[in-house]
Protein backbone atom coordinates (compact mmCIF):
# COMPACT_ATOMS: atom_id res chain seq x y z
CA UNK A 1 0.00 0.00 0.00
CA UNK A 2 1.02 3.34 -0.71
CA UNK A 3 2.14 6.10 2.11
CA UNK A 4 -0.33 8.49 2.64
CA UNK A 5 0.25 12.19 4.22
CA UNK A 6 -0.99 15.41 4.35
CA UNK A 7 -0.40 17.23 0.91
CA UNK A 8 -0.90 17.86 -2.76
CA UNK A 9 -1.72 15.10 -5.29
CA UNK A 10 0.36 16.36 -8.73
CA UNK A 11 1.46 14.17 -11.31
CA UNK A 12 0.35 11.11 -9.29
CA UNK A 13 2.64 11.87 -6.35
CA UNK A 14 1.39 13.03 -2.83
CA UNK A 15 3.98 15.86 -1.77
CA UNK A 16 3.90 16.62 1.73
CA UNK A 17 2.57 19.94 2.71
CA UNK A 18 5.35 22.90 3.52
CA UNK A 19 4.33 25.02 6.62
CA UNK A 20 5.92 28.32 4.40
CA UNK A 21 8.30 28.84 2.12
CA UNK A 22 11.49 31.23 3.25
CA UNK A 23 10.53 34.74 2.76
CA UNK A 24 14.02 35.11 1.33
CA UNK A 25 13.34 33.67 -1.17
CA UNK A 26 10.34 35.19 -2.13
CA UNK A 27 8.37 32.03 -3.12
CA UNK A 28 4.31 32.24 -3.40
CA UNK A 29 3.52 29.07 -1.93
CA UNK A 30 3.49 26.30 -3.69
CA UNK A 31 -0.11 24.47 -2.48
CA UNK A 32 -3.30 26.50 -3.17
CA UNK A 33 -5.61 23.75 -1.44
CA UNK A 34 -3.79 21.94 1.18
CA UNK A 35 -5.79 19.31 2.57
CA UNK A 36 -5.47 16.26 4.74
CA UNK A 37 -6.64 12.41 4.59
CA UNK A 38 -9.71 11.91 6.87
CA UNK A 39 -8.63 7.74 7.36
CA UNK A 40 -5.11 6.33 8.28
CA UNK A 41 -3.01 4.30 6.07
CA UNK A 42 -3.99 0.95 5.33
CA UNK A 43 -2.86 -1.82 6.88
CA UNK A 44 -2.42 -5.78 5.43
CA UNK A 45 -5.74 -7.21 4.65
CA UNK A 46 -7.40 -3.30 5.91
CA UNK A 47 -8.60 -0.61 3.67
CA UNK A 48 -8.02 3.31 4.27
CA UNK A 49 -10.93 5.49 2.97
CA UNK A 50 -10.48 7.98 0.18
CA UNK A 51 -11.84 10.53 1.44
CA UNK A 52 -9.98 14.32 1.19
CA UNK A 53 -10.60 17.44 3.19
CA UNK A 54 -9.41 21.33 2.26
CA UNK A 55 -7.37 22.33 5.38
CA UNK A 56 -8.62 25.83 4.09
CA UNK A 57 -11.81 25.77 4.38
CA UNK A 58 -14.46 25.59 6.93
CA UNK A 59 -17.46 27.74 8.62
CA UNK A 60 -19.10 26.61 10.93
CA UNK A 61 -23.48 26.04 10.70
CA UNK A 62 -23.87 29.42 13.20
CA UNK A 63 -21.85 31.28 11.36
CA UNK A 64 -23.62 30.27 7.80
CA UNK A 65 -27.37 30.57 9.38
CA UNK A 66 -26.13 34.02 10.31
CA UNK A 67 -24.71 35.28 7.18
CA UNK A 68 -27.07 33.20 5.17
CA UNK A 69 -23.81 32.19 2.55
CA UNK A 70 -24.24 28.99 0.78
CA UNK A 71 -20.87 26.70 1.90
CA UNK A 72 -18.00 26.75 -0.39
CA UNK A 73 -17.35 23.65 -2.93
CA UNK A 74 -20.00 22.23 -5.80
CA UNK A 75 -23.83 22.08 -4.32
CA UNK A 76 -26.52 19.68 -5.43
CA UNK A 77 -27.71 21.92 -8.46
CA UNK A 78 -23.95 22.02 -9.82
CA UNK A 79 -23.57 18.47 -9.97
CA UNK A 80 -26.87 17.82 -10.99
CA UNK A 81 -25.88 20.49 -13.74
CA UNK A 82 -22.96 19.05 -14.86
CA UNK A 83 -23.65 15.62 -15.50
CA UNK A 84 -27.29 16.22 -16.67
CA UNK A 85 -28.97 14.38 -14.16
CA UNK A 86 -32.74 14.39 -13.88
CA UNK A 87 -32.22 14.32 -9.65
CA UNK A 88 -36.56 16.07 -8.88
CA UNK A 89 -37.95 13.32 -10.94
CA UNK A 90 -36.53 9.97 -11.05
CA UNK A 91 -34.96 7.44 -7.96
CA UNK A 92 -38.29 7.23 -5.98
CA UNK A 93 -38.41 3.48 -5.12
CA UNK A 94 -34.35 3.00 -5.23
CA UNK A 95 -32.20 2.87 -2.32
CA UNK A 96 -28.93 3.22 -1.87
CA UNK A 97 -25.95 1.76 1.13
CA UNK A 98 -23.59 3.30 2.19
CA UNK A 99 -20.86 0.96 3.78
CA UNK A 100 -18.03 2.38 5.65
CA UNK A 101 -16.48 1.59 9.27
CA UNK A 102 -17.05 2.48 12.20
CA UNK A 103 -20.08 4.47 14.12
CA UNK A 104 -20.95 8.22 12.84
CA UNK A 105 -22.92 9.08 16.09
CA UNK A 106 -24.59 12.11 14.09
CA UNK A 107 -24.82 10.65 10.77
CA UNK A 108 -28.39 11.49 10.79
CA UNK A 109 -28.68 14.74 12.10
CA UNK A 110 -25.65 16.11 9.95
CA UNK A 111 -27.31 14.81 7.08
CA UNK A 112 -30.40 16.79 7.79
CA UNK A 113 -28.28 20.03 8.07
CA UNK A 114 -27.18 19.34 4.28
CA UNK A 115 -30.42 18.60 2.62
CA UNK A 116 -31.80 21.04 4.61
CA UNK A 117 -29.48 24.15 3.69
CA UNK A 118 -29.98 22.74 -0.03
CA UNK A 119 -33.57 22.19 -0.25
CA UNK A 120 -33.91 18.65 -0.56
CA UNK A 121 -36.68 16.63 0.79
CA UNK A 122 -36.20 15.56 4.49
CA UNK A 123 -34.66 12.26 5.15
CA UNK A 124 -34.67 10.55 8.18
CA UNK A 125 -35.56 6.96 10.16
CA UNK A 126 -39.09 8.65 11.37
CA UNK A 127 -39.98 9.32 7.43
CA UNK A 128 -38.46 6.29 6.75
CA UNK A 129 -35.65 7.45 4.52
CA UNK A 130 -33.04 7.18 6.38
CA UNK A 131 -31.26 3.88 7.97
CA UNK A 132 -28.42 2.76 9.97
CA UNK A 133 -27.82 -0.31 10.50
CA UNK A 134 -24.56 -2.20 11.98
CA UNK A 135 -22.32 -4.83 10.05
CA UNK A 136 -24.86 -7.78 10.65
CA UNK A 137 -28.11 -5.27 10.42
CA UNK A 138 -28.31 -4.88 13.83
CA UNK A 139 -28.56 -1.80 15.91
CA UNK A 140 -25.59 -1.78 18.20
CA UNK A 141 -23.07 -0.04 16.25
CA UNK A 142 -19.02 -0.07 16.29
CA UNK A 143 -17.49 2.32 18.30
CA UNK A 144 -16.63 6.04 16.82
CA UNK A 145 -13.97 7.51 14.38
CA UNK A 146 -14.37 10.86 13.69
CA UNK A 147 -12.02 10.06 10.23
CA UNK A 148 -14.73 7.89 8.99
CA UNK A 149 -17.61 9.88 10.37
CA UNK A 150 -16.39 12.37 7.72
CA UNK A 151 -16.31 10.08 5.17
CA UNK A 152 -19.70 8.32 6.10
CA UNK A 153 -21.16 12.47 5.76
CA UNK A 154 -19.34 12.81 2.64
CA UNK A 155 -21.10 9.64 1.52
CA UNK A 156 -24.47 10.30 2.12
CA UNK A 157 -24.37 14.21 1.74
CA UNK A 158 -23.31 12.89 -2.44
CA UNK A 159 -25.65 10.53 -2.54
CA UNK A 160 -28.29 12.83 -1.52
CA UNK A 161 -26.93 15.43 -3.84
CA UNK A 162 -27.37 13.43 -6.59
CA UNK A 163 -30.57 11.40 -5.98
CA UNK A 164 -32.55 13.05 -3.38
CA UNK A 165 -35.50 11.11 -3.86
CA UNK A 166 -33.26 7.65 -3.07
CA UNK A 167 -33.97 6.21 0.32
CA UNK A 168 -29.98 5.63 1.96
CA UNK A 169 -29.31 2.32 4.54
CA UNK A 170 -26.02 3.46 6.06
CA UNK A 171 -24.25 -0.10 7.02
CA UNK A 172 -21.49 0.69 9.83
CA UNK A 173 -18.46 -2.22 9.72
CA UNK A 174 -17.10 -3.21 13.07
CA UNK A 175 -13.29 -2.19 11.50
CA UNK A 176 -12.31 -1.23 8.15
CA UNK A 177 -10.69 -4.97 7.81
CA UNK A 178 -11.69 -6.63 4.44
CA UNK A 179 -13.63 -8.83 5.99
CA UNK A 180 -15.82 -6.48 8.09
CA UNK A 181 -16.33 -4.36 5.02
CA UNK A 182 -17.11 -7.58 3.24
CA UNK A 183 -19.78 -8.63 5.87
CA UNK A 184 -21.40 -5.12 5.68
CA UNK A 185 -21.81 -5.42 2.03
CA UNK A 186 -23.58 -8.68 1.94
CA UNK A 187 -25.57 -6.91 4.54
CA UNK A 188 -26.18 -4.20 2.36
CA UNK A 189 -27.28 -6.27 -0.54
CA UNK A 190 -30.26 -7.48 1.48
CA UNK A 191 -31.07 -4.08 1.84
CA UNK A 192 -30.61 -1.80 -1.04
CA UNK A 193 -30.97 -2.00 -4.95
CA UNK A 194 -27.01 0.37 -5.42
CA UNK A 195 -24.19 -0.49 -2.78
CA UNK A 196 -21.29 2.58 -2.26
CA UNK A 197 -17.99 2.03 -0.90
CA UNK A 198 -15.64 4.74 -0.55
CA UNK A 199 -12.39 2.89 0.31
CA UNK A 200 -9.37 0.90 -0.92
CA UNK A 201 -6.54 -1.09 -0.02
CA UNK A 202 -3.64 -3.23 -2.21
CA UNK A 203 -4.72 -4.77 -5.23
CA UNK A 204 -6.10 -8.52 -3.91
CA UNK A 205 -7.14 -11.54 -5.78
CA UNK A 206 -11.49 -12.03 -5.86
CA UNK A 207 -10.38 -15.59 -4.54
CA UNK A 208 -9.91 -14.07 -1.41
CA UNK A 209 -12.35 -10.98 -0.68
CA UNK A 210 -14.42 -11.57 -4.07
CA UNK A 211 -17.44 -13.25 -2.89
CA UNK A 212 -18.35 -10.49 -0.15
CA UNK A 213 -18.85 -8.17 -4.15
CA UNK A 214 -20.33 -10.90 -5.76
CA UNK A 215 -23.93 -9.67 -6.13
CA UNK A 216 -25.76 -10.14 -8.93
CA UNK A 217 -28.58 -7.01 -8.94
CA UNK A 218 -27.07 -5.01 -7.52
CA UNK A 219 -24.77 -1.82 -8.83
CA UNK A 220 -21.77 -1.82 -6.40
CA UNK A 221 -19.49 0.99 -6.62
CA UNK A 222 -16.04 1.56 -5.81
CA UNK A 223 -13.10 4.20 -5.65
CA UNK A 224 -10.45 3.89 -7.30
CA UNK A 225 -8.22 5.72 -4.72
CA UNK A 226 -6.13 8.82 -4.02
CA UNK A 227 -2.89 8.00 -4.55
CA UNK A 228 -1.71 8.37 -8.51
CA UNK A 229 -1.55 5.65 -10.89
CA UNK A 230 -1.97 2.28 -9.16
CA UNK A 231 -4.64 -0.30 -8.72
CA UNK A 232 -6.43 -0.80 -5.15
CA UNK A 233 -8.88 -3.59 -4.32
CA UNK A 234 -12.17 -3.63 -4.18
CA UNK A 235 -11.83 -1.41 -7.13
CA UNK A 236 -9.86 -3.95 -8.83
CA UNK A 237 -12.64 -6.35 -8.35
CA UNK A 238 -13.96 -8.42 -11.17
CA UNK A 239 -17.46 -7.55 -9.29
CA UNK A 240 -17.65 -3.59 -8.79
CA UNK A 241 -17.72 -0.67 -10.97
CA UNK A 242 -14.45 1.20 -10.25
CA UNK A 243 -14.96 5.05 -9.81
CA UNK A 244 -11.96 7.47 -10.93
CA UNK A 245 -11.75 10.45 -10.57
CA UNK A 246 -11.49 14.66 -12.16
CA UNK A 247 -11.11 17.86 -11.95
CA UNK A 248 -14.85 19.43 -12.91
CA UNK A 249 -14.83 23.51 -13.67
CA UNK A 250 -17.47 25.75 -14.90
CA UNK A 251 -16.55 26.52 -18.82
CA UNK A 252 -17.91 28.96 -21.51
CA UNK A 253 -19.36 25.75 -23.75
CA UNK A 254 -22.37 23.98 -24.54
CA UNK A 255 -22.11 21.84 -21.11
CA UNK A 256 -21.16 24.89 -19.06
CA UNK A 257 -18.42 22.54 -17.83
CA UNK A 258 -15.34 21.16 -18.77
CA UNK A 259 -13.19 17.94 -16.83
CA UNK A 260 -9.23 16.88 -16.79
CA UNK A 261 -8.23 13.81 -14.90
CA UNK A 262 -7.67 14.60 -11.77
CA UNK A 263 -4.16 13.57 -10.63
CA UNK A 264 -4.92 11.66 -7.32
CA UNK A 265 -7.06 9.16 -9.32
CA UNK A 266 -6.43 5.41 -8.53
CA UNK A 267 -5.46 3.18 -12.12
CA UNK A 268 -3.79 0.36 -13.83
CA UNK A 269 -4.06 -2.84 -14.51
CA UNK A 270 -4.91 -5.55 -11.11
CA UNK A 271 -2.04 -8.36 -10.77
CA UNK A 272 -5.00 -10.43 -10.08
CA UNK A 273 -8.11 -10.22 -10.97
CA UNK A 274 -10.20 -10.88 -14.51
CA UNK A 275 -10.86 -8.37 -16.99
CA UNK A 276 -14.40 -7.59 -17.65
CA UNK A 277 -16.22 -8.67 -21.15
CA UNK A 278 -16.69 -4.93 -22.16
CA UNK A 279 -12.93 -4.23 -21.72
CA UNK A 280 -12.23 -6.80 -24.24
CA UNK A 281 -9.74 -4.74 -26.87
CA UNK A 282 -10.07 -1.18 -25.00
CA UNK A 283 -7.68 -1.15 -21.75
CA UNK A 284 -4.49 -2.76 -22.72
CA UNK A 285 -4.47 -5.04 -20.10
CA UNK A 286 -5.40 -8.59 -19.54
CA UNK A 287 -6.66 -8.57 -16.32
CA UNK A 288 -9.23 -6.19 -14.94
CA UNK A 289 -8.31 -2.90 -15.46
CA UNK A 290 -9.25 0.49 -13.46
CA UNK A 291 -11.50 2.75 -13.66
CA UNK A 292 -14.35 2.03 -15.31
CA UNK A 293 -16.38 5.64 -15.11
CA UNK A 294 -15.77 8.63 -13.01
CA UNK A 295 -16.82 11.38 -11.53
CA UNK A 296 -15.05 15.07 -9.61
CA UNK A 297 -12.74 13.98 -6.97
CA UNK A 298 -10.05 16.73 -7.10
CA UNK A 299 -10.15 18.69 -4.01
CA UNK A 300 -9.60 22.03 -5.71
CA UNK A 301 -13.02 21.54 -7.06
CA UNK A 302 -14.26 19.72 -4.30
CA UNK A 303 -18.35 19.43 -2.97
CA UNK A 304 -19.01 20.98 -0.04
CA UNK A 305 -20.29 18.66 2.91
CA UNK A 306 -21.37 19.29 6.49
CA UNK A 307 -20.17 17.32 9.19
CA UNK A 308 -20.30 17.65 12.93
CA UNK A 309 -18.04 15.25 14.69
CA UNK A 310 -14.90 17.43 15.50
CA UNK A 311 -11.26 15.59 13.43
CA UNK A 312 -7.97 17.49 13.59
CA UNK A 313 -9.46 20.87 14.35
CA UNK A 314 -12.07 20.93 11.81
CA UNK A 315 -16.46 20.34 12.11
CA UNK A 316 -19.04 21.84 10.02
CA UNK A 317 -19.24 22.89 6.42
CA UNK A 318 -15.92 22.02 4.67
CA UNK A 319 -14.94 20.81 1.21
CA UNK A 320 -14.06 17.36 0.09
CA UNK A 321 -12.17 15.70 -2.37
CA UNK A 322 -11.03 12.00 -3.09
CA UNK A 323 -12.71 9.04 -5.48
CA UNK A 324 -14.94 8.53 -2.29
CA UNK A 325 -16.59 12.03 -3.65
CA UNK A 326 -17.13 10.22 -7.43
CA UNK A 327 -18.20 6.90 -6.09
CA UNK A 328 -21.20 7.73 -4.16
CA UNK A 329 -21.89 10.04 -6.88
CA UNK A 330 -22.28 6.96 -9.51
CA UNK A 331 -24.11 5.68 -6.92
CA UNK A 332 -26.67 8.05 -6.80
CA UNK A 333 -27.22 7.72 -10.67
CA UNK A 334 -27.29 4.01 -10.67
CA UNK A 335 -30.01 5.06 -8.17
CA UNK A 336 -31.52 7.56 -10.64
CA UNK A 337 -31.59 5.03 -13.63
CA UNK A 338 -33.27 2.60 -11.19
CA UNK A 339 -31.40 -0.19 -13.64
CA UNK A 340 -29.64 -2.88 -11.04
CA UNK A 341 -31.65 -5.47 -10.84
CA UNK A 342 -30.94 -5.88 -14.97
CA UNK A 343 -27.67 -4.53 -15.87
CA UNK A 344 -24.00 -5.60 -14.40
CA UNK A 345 -20.97 -3.55 -14.30
CA UNK A 346 -20.47 -4.10 -18.13
CA UNK A 347 -23.53 -1.99 -19.10
CA UNK A 348 -21.32 1.44 -19.33
CA UNK A 349 -19.22 -0.31 -21.90
CA UNK A 350 -21.74 -0.74 -24.28
CA UNK A 351 -23.53 2.71 -23.17
CA UNK A 352 -20.69 5.06 -23.79
CA UNK A 353 -21.95 7.53 -25.89
CA UNK A 354 -23.76 8.33 -22.56
CA UNK A 355 -21.10 9.62 -21.29
CA UNK A 356 -18.66 12.88 -21.37
CA UNK A 357 -15.18 11.57 -22.62
CA UNK A 358 -12.81 12.99 -20.74
CA UNK A 359 -9.31 13.43 -22.84
CA UNK A 360 -6.85 15.17 -21.05
CA UNK A 361 -4.72 15.20 -17.74
CA UNK A 362 -3.09 12.81 -16.13
CA UNK A 363 -2.18 10.30 -12.83
CA UNK A 364 1.50 9.66 -13.44
CA UNK A 365 3.90 7.80 -15.10
CA UNK A 366 3.17 4.24 -16.77
CA UNK A 367 4.46 1.97 -18.96
CA UNK A 368 1.01 1.79 -21.28
CA UNK A 369 0.30 5.36 -21.25
CA UNK A 370 -3.96 5.18 -21.23
CA UNK A 371 -3.21 3.54 -17.64
CA UNK A 372 -2.12 6.99 -16.39
CA UNK A 373 -3.13 9.62 -19.00
CA UNK A 374 -6.70 11.12 -20.41
CA UNK A 375 -6.90 10.22 -24.26
CA UNK A 376 -10.41 9.69 -26.21
CA UNK A 377 -12.06 6.61 -25.03
CA UNK A 378 -10.92 4.34 -22.22
CA UNK A 379 -8.58 5.49 -20.14
CA UNK A 380 -7.27 4.56 -16.47
CA UNK A 381 -7.75 7.99 -14.40
CA UNK A 382 -11.17 8.35 -15.73
CA UNK A 383 -12.58 5.10 -17.31
CA UNK A 384 -15.20 5.78 -20.19
CA UNK A 385 -15.88 9.23 -18.71
CA UNK A 386 -18.12 11.18 -16.58
CA UNK A 387 -22.18 10.86 -16.42
CA UNK A 388 -24.39 12.98 -19.15
CA UNK A 389 -27.08 11.67 -17.50
CA UNK A 390 -28.40 7.93 -16.97
CA UNK A 391 -27.98 6.11 -20.23
CA UNK A 392 -25.00 4.44 -19.34
CA UNK A 393 -26.02 3.00 -16.24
Amino acid sequence: MRRRVSGTIVGGLLLALVPFLSSAAGAAPAVPHPFHHSCATAKAGYASCTALVRNDVATSAKSLRAEAVAPSGLSPANLQSAYKLPSSTAGSGQTVAIVDAYNAPNAEADLATYRSQYGLPACTTANGCFKKVNQTGGTSYPATDAGWAQEISLDVDMVSAVCPNCKIVLVEATSPSFANLGTAVNTAARLANVISNSYGGSDASDSTYGSYYNHPGKAITVSSGDAGYGVEYPASSHYVTAVGGTSLKTASNTRGWTETAWSGAGSGCSSYNTALTGQSGLTGCSRRAVADVSAVADPATGVAVYDSTPYQGQSGWMIFGGTSVAAPIIGGVYGLAGNAASVDNNYPYSHSGSLFDVTSGSNGTCTTTKWCKAGAGWDGPTGLGTPNGTGAF
